[in-house]
């Protein structure tokens, strides 16, 4: 139920799912929860309960456009977003984009003089900055490399102006543009776990039997837009420049024919073949941005694929290929239905996100949620 006041707006309508919910209430109840917190998770829960503004001002004991607030702030961003003050800017100017890239470029790219990794120091003597920018920057993006076991090193002499390039597209994409990052998972099994998993008992997650019959593989093309978070995707047995040239086509469908399509993607052989190359010319609103080697964290699809494996493909039992990829197919229909577009952060807070951290622990997170 909605009421309306005799005021500038009409009261907000808000659903507030279970899981939120019940979150929002265990804040409220949970006497270590710090106050602004808890009006906060008071006025989103009265609104859903259908509340109207002054009812709410009064549980809450704030002013009207506060109340205003943090319904929209719940609306934007969910529980989160109740979490985050308004932030204020900081004192520190932060650094120009130039340098931030650099360090991050040197950091993956070189290995410093006279020691087998960088640290914070090092790296502050090398470029002419502090070492807490220099923590600053590697935290942002992700990076690890005192950690050296599992920290990549992309020796790709065009790294900075390549994700300066699409780091730019993912921030400020082009109008009347539509940005997609396009990948391939191949090798998809479909697996057939032919005893069902021992039920779920405290203190035992239920257990996917290794006793697997395999029915052959498929493999997913995927674009997913940046813009919207929706994802083209199609199965097709192998995945080659024929493979590549028909999604090529199945994108250009899609898309409305005046708009440029800028593509970020990694820099297969398959995407370089003479065919590939003779397409791209005819059409030539296809623009390509390539990923740097082994940074493949930089193509958002990526966390698509992480999740569709965690969600979907790893926890099913496929009796042959048609029955996984109606599985996958299911899962981007329901995707779509409610996709949330993929931010970067224009304060390039994140820059290069968190990726690089999340790579090894993606799946598990996504698993989670």
């Amino acid at each position: 139920m909605c009421h309306t006041h005799h005021m500038r707006r009409t009261d907000i309508c808000l659903y507030l799912g279970p899981a939120d919910r019940a979150e929002l209430q265990a804040l409220i109840t949970n006497r270590n929860t710090a106050r602004k917190l808890a009006w906060r998770a008071e006025i989103v829960v009265a609104t859903a309960d259908g509340h109207g503004t002054f009812e709410i001002m009064r549980r809450a004991g704030t002013s009207k456009p506060t109340v205003w607030r943090w319904q929209q702030r719940y609306l934007d961003e969910g529980v989160e977003g109740l979490k985050r003050d308004k932030t204020r800017p900081s004192r520190v100017p932060p650094l120009p984009m130039e340098t931030r890239l650099k360090v991050i470029a040197k950091t993956v790219q070189e290995v410093p003089p006279n020691a087998t990794h960088w640290s914070r120091t090092l790296m502050a003597e090398a470029m002419g900055i502090s070492p807490s920018s220099v923590g600053r920057i590697w935290a942002e993006a992700g990076l690890k490399p005192h950690l050296t076991k599992g920290f990549k090193v992309s020796n790709d002499p065009l790294f900075e102006e390549k994700i300066t390039d699409i780091v730019g597209l993912y921030l400020d994409p082009p109008d009347r543009a539509v940005v997609l990052c396009v990948d391939e998972k191949s090798q998809i099994q479909a697996l057939d776990r032919t005893q069902p998993g021992l039920p779920l008992k405290k203190g035992r997650a239920a257990t996917m039997t290794h006793d697997y019959k395999r029915h052959g593989t498929t493999t997913l093309f995927a674009a997913l837009d940046v813009k919207s978070g929706k994802v083209i995707g199609d199965c097709m047995l192998r995945h080659r420049a024929k493979e590549f040239l028909k999604f090529l086509r199945q994108i250009d469908k899609a898309v409305p024919p005046r708009r440029d399509v800028h593509l970020v993607l990694d820099n297969y052989a398959t995407h370089k073949t003479p065919e590939v190359k003779a397409w791209l010319e005819k059409h030539l609103r296809f623009k390509l941005h390539f990923t740097p080697t082994s940074a493949s964290w930089l193509n958002l699809v990526e966390r698509f694929f992480a999740e569709i494996t965690a969600k979907r493909i790893r926890r099913g039992s496929y009796t042959s290929v048609d029955d996984l990829e109606t599985a996958i197919y299911d899962y981007l229909a329901r995707h779509n239905e409610a996709p949330t577009p993929f931010r970067w952060t224009k304060t390039a807070e994140n820059i290069l996100t968190r990726e690089r951290r999340a790579i090894n622990k993606l799946d598990e997170i996504r698993g989670n949620r």
